[in-house]
């Protein structure tokens, strides 16, 4: 454990340095989240989380499964041009450890390829238009450990990254996240540093076709894009605790400091580090019915004046479970207080115990 210690600040601060070459966007369909349970609680759920979809929020929540659980999520972005989708599969391997796997899936499908929509004599050949997906993937390799401090429990995800963009660029990146939980009789605490040793993904351009692009739009001289890109670190922290009025009533409330370590719009932003906090609560009953909401992404938006507003995420969900079926709802960005639009998400999680004879 102590050598643990020791050797993660080491990590984060060779990452630190690599990473000041990096994009401060890259991989960012990592950043949206899964499960509909947790959406409704603005993603705040890094120390609460204890389940299958713990594999992507905090590996170190899946020492707390008690069977094998199946998790599945779809969502529809930008006016359902972009479908997210998401499957997960985790288990206890035994007392003191478990293991997951997870995909996920980004996509725009049927996109108009027209770059050789005018063929050699300048004549439009609308048969000559073609169809492509740009789609990304990750797949994930999640252990949590249960360490010999009563209470603490240490994960890690090794993923793979698959982004395609038709036939004109394909790459592969490969990267580490660790997480860390501490729960105590009254109060969870959890860590969880995403692309801990810097996500690298290497890029092959298709050639043929980036001429094609450039032959089909006049005065193009673009260059060749860079062929590798890193991910920054991204570290999470979160604090939650349980409220419980009777045995039937139960209310959680979380939070979460989002800390990215570059200059970005968030509430709190320097050239060094950005943070942004994120709350949630959700409320039980008999552990059968759920009513969440929450809040994050805070922004500081540039307003045509010059002056600077404040925008946020609100979102609402609701969950329903018997015997081992859960369904969850939630409903993203309601009344559009940020840029982007509304989202209905749905998930399902199986406890597979409950289908044993």
């Amino acid at each position: 454990m102590k050598k643990s210690l020791y050797i993660l600040p080491l990590l984060l601060c060779a990452t630190f340095v690599k990473a000041q070459t990096a994009r401060k966007y890259s991989n960012e369909f990592l950043n949206i989240g899964v499960d509909a349970a947790a959406f409704g609680m603005a993603n705040s759920v890094i120390a609460q989380t204890e389940d299958v979809n713990s594999g992507y929020w905090n590996p170190a929540g899946l020492i707390h499964l008690q069977d094998k659980q199946i998790s599945l999520m779809h969502a529809s972005y930008f006016a359902n041009i972009a479908q997210y989708d998401y499957v997960a599969f985790a288990m206890p391997v035994d007392e003191k450890s478990a293991l997951g796997i997870s995909i996920l899936r980004f996509g725009v499908d049927d996109i108009m390829n027209t770059t050789e929509l005018i063929d050699q004599n300048g004549v439009i050949d609308y048969n000559r238009i073609s169809l492509f997906s740009a789609a990304d993937y990750a797949f994930n390799i999640s252990y949590a450990r249960q360490l010999s401090i009563e209470g603490l429990s240490l994960g890690a995800n090794a993923k793979v990254v698959r982004r395609i963009i038709g036939e004109f660029a394909k790459s592969w990146g490969f990267g580490i996240d660790v997480g860390l939980q501490y729960h105590t009789e009254y109060w969870k605490f959890g860590a969880m540093v995403r692309d801990i040793t810097t996500t690298y993904n290497v890029w092959n351009i298709n050639e043929a076709e980036f001429d094609k692009i450039q032959n089909a739009v006049s005065g193009q001289n673009q260059t060749l894009p860079e062929t590798t890109e890193l991910t920054l670190p991204k570290l999470q922290l979160g604090v939650a605790r349980d409220f419980a009025f009777n045995q039937q009533f139960v209310l959680t409330a979380a939070a979460v400091l989002h800390t990215e370590f570059y200059e970005t719009n968030a509430l709190l932003s320097t050239s060094a580090f950005s943070i942004q906090p994120s709350v949630g609560f959700e409320f039980g009953y008999d552990q059968m019915v759920f009513i969440r909401a929450g809040v994050g992404n805070f922004q500081n938006e540039l307003q045509i004046d010059d002056s600077r507003n404040v925008s946020f995420q609100p979102n609402i969900g609701l969950g329903f479970k018997y015997k081992g079926i859960q369904v969850d709802y939630a409903l993203t960005d309601i009344g559009d207080q940020s840029a982007a639009l509304y989202s209905n998400i749905f998930s399902l999680k199986l406890d597979l115990a409950t289908f044993k004879k």
